[in-house]
């Protein structure tokens, strides 16, 4: 199911604050991507070579120095209704046999480590003889080689759209009038998106989904996907907006395929005693079209889950990453009327066609925050051109300043809406850090979740120590000698925790490259306005992050608050062009 994008020798280089020297590569961490590569790919025998003859030479002779293929004209003697398929499969088999190459054959493999592409390995058995080798990738290109006698043949190709492509190898050998063919069904590992009005799946409190029971301290709830909601049979990731509800301690969640697959040790969201948590999930979908949802806490909740879109190599949106951009503030009146979203009521805004977004989106990825609420509620976001759902997108109390990251359908006109299903007003700021459109070419490609930082430990190669007050944590996502092709942006779950006071996190490109070992610090990168996440003294917060690397293959992770605190950050997926 989840694939990895690149081979052994590419590595997350740990994060490095501000002026720090770059350190070495995380230990586990190439080894992690490595382990997950367990792409779509396909083998076919050599024993399932089918031979033809080929047309003989213009002249109607062999070429020099092959023997001279037995006619492939039915026998003189053959009655009148002798079927002429069969006269004609026995002449060619009879010319293959007395072939000087009877033995021509090819095995075929298709494998990936990206969201597009093939790496295809084609072994030759053949005599002696030069060979030309068509590749037929399915997608109407083709490529040729050649070869000689016995020969391994390594080619890669890049499809433009997520798919299922029939790929056929045939090796002809014209001296002797022969050709082999073999191929198979080749599945991208990437996946495009459609967009879904927010439609609940799951609600322990009442039963949809199939349970009306908590779900138990260290225990799990099964999620159906496949099949539910109008979501596709042949879906390979969702994406759910999780809510945690109803809870007396701390813990965590963690969403993974379930079935078949090991529960991974990161987390998607945490919460505490009393508090409604949600966060956006991107996780793969079991073979039985399920996901699972884990409870890592010792007491038991409640859980909701909502869908917004969805992965399928059929026809959709690829993904277009941007540096986060603030659209909507209703402090300043950015986007919308000033003042506060009023109760019960709902804002539009257009998104397409605005700050570099293009006009014809099918989907919006946002942070949208709540700030400043004079009750508690919760706030949901949908297309511009529908009815409120009963989803939500985050929850919130009195007071509290909370964001959530939101992917959304968006109407024909570009818009959306937000509505305040509070019965008191609060105020809003959405900001848009990516868009699908039917134009974009990134493909969503997951990984099996591993956790690349952690500043309360070194385990992950970490050094520097605590999540410092108004400075960054730069992060390369690098291989080793160069930057992996067509990334677009990475999948990742941040979480702050340990926090001395107020404050927020910014995820943003690096400007710079990371400096090699012993040379100067890059040059200080621009504060960002943008925020990802909020936090207040003594709290834990996650936030799904699509973050785009950049031109170099660097994140700024921001520590925007007045005091130190910690930072984790787990990996789920890429999207990949390539």
């Amino acid at each position: 199911m989840t694939a990895a994008f690149v081979a052994a020798g590419l590595g997350i280089i740990p994060g490095t604050a501000q002026a720090a020297d770059p350190v070495p590569v995380a230990a586990g961490v190439a080894e992690a991507f490595a382990e997950a590569s367990t792409s779509e790919g396909f083998h076919s025998p050599a024993d399932r070579t089918i031979r033809t003859t080929l047309p003989a030479a213009a002249d109607g002779k062999a070429a020099a120095g092959a023997k001279t293929a037995a006619p492939q004209t039915a026998p003189a003697s053959a009655p009148a209704s002798a079927p002429q398929t069969a006269q004609a499969a026995t002449a060619e088999q009879t010319a293959l046999d007395a072939s000087a190459n009877p033995a021509l054959a090819v095995d075929v493999s298709g494998t990936s480590y990206t969201a597009h592409g093939i790496q295809l390995t084609a072994l030759i058995t053949s005599a002696d003889f030069a060979l030309e080798v068509v590749i037929d990738w399915g997608d109407g290109k083709t490529d040729t080689l050649t070869a000689q006698g016995n020969a391994e043949v390594h080619h890669s190709h890049t499809y433009d759209k997520s798919g299922e492509y029939q790929v056929q190898v045939t090796v002809k050998d014209t001296a002797n009038a022969v050709q082999a063919t073999n191929g198979g069904a080749f599945l991208t590992p990437g996946a495009d998106f459609t967009p879904h009005t927010p439609t609940r799946l799951l609600d322990t409190r009442d039963g949809t989904g199939g349970t009306a029971d908590k779900v138990p301290g260290q225990g799990s709830v099964r999620v159906k996907v496949a099949g539910n909601a109008s979501v596709p049979a042949g879906v390979t990731a969702v994406v759910l907006n999780v809510t945690v509800t109803e809870t007396v301690d701390s813990g965590h969640i963690t969403a993974w395929p379930g079935a078949g697959y090991d529960r991974p040790d990161t987390s998607n969201l945490n919460y505490t005693a009393g508090r409604s948590v949600p966060n956006l999930v991107i996780v793969p979908v079991g073979e039985d079209g399920h996901v699972e949802l884990f409870n890592g806490g010792w007491s038991s909740v409640d859980l909701l889950a909502d869908v917004t879109g969805y992965f399928t190599r059929a026809s959709g949106s690829g993904y277009t990453s941007m540096t986060p951009a603030r659209f909507v503030d209703t402090r300043e009146g950015t986007g919308t009327a000033k003042g506060v979203l009023a109760s019960r009521s709902a804002f539009t805004t257009r998104i397409g066609g605005l700050q570099g977004v293009p006009e014809n989106i099918t989907a919006v990825a946002l942070n949208v925050t709540v700030t400043e609420p004079q009750g508690p509620g919760h706030l949901t976001a949908f297309s511009g051109s529908g009815p409120v759902p009963t989803a939500s997108n985050l929850n919130f109390v009195p007071g509290q300043t909370v964001a959530n990251a939101v992917i959304v359908p968006v109407a024909p006109d570009g818009t959306i809406k937000v509505f305040n299903g509070a019965w008191w007003p609060t105020h809003v700021v959405v900001d848009v850090v990516g868009y699908y459109s039917k134009e974009s070419k990134a493909a969503f490609l997951p990984f099996t979740p591993f956790r690349t930082l952690d500043t309360r430990q070194e385990a992950y190669g970490w050094t520097g120590g605590r999540f410092r007050a108004r400075e960054y944590i730069t992060q390369g996502f690098t291989p080793e000698t160069e930057t992996p092709a067509g990334v677009e942006a990475y999948v990742l779950n941040a979480t702050v925790t340990e926090t001395g006071g107020t404050g927020f996190l910014s995820v943003a490109p690096s400007p710079s490259a990371l400096p090699a070992p012993g040379e100067p610090a890059a040059p200080a990168a621009t504060r960002p306005g943008s925020s990802t996440l909020n936090w207040t003294a003594g709290t834990t917060v996650p936030n799904l992050v699509q973050a785009s690397d950049g031109d170099h293959g660097v994140i700024n992770f921001w520590n925007q608050g007045h005091d130190d605190a910690d930072l984790v950050l787990d990996v789920f997926g890429v999207y990949q062009t390539k």
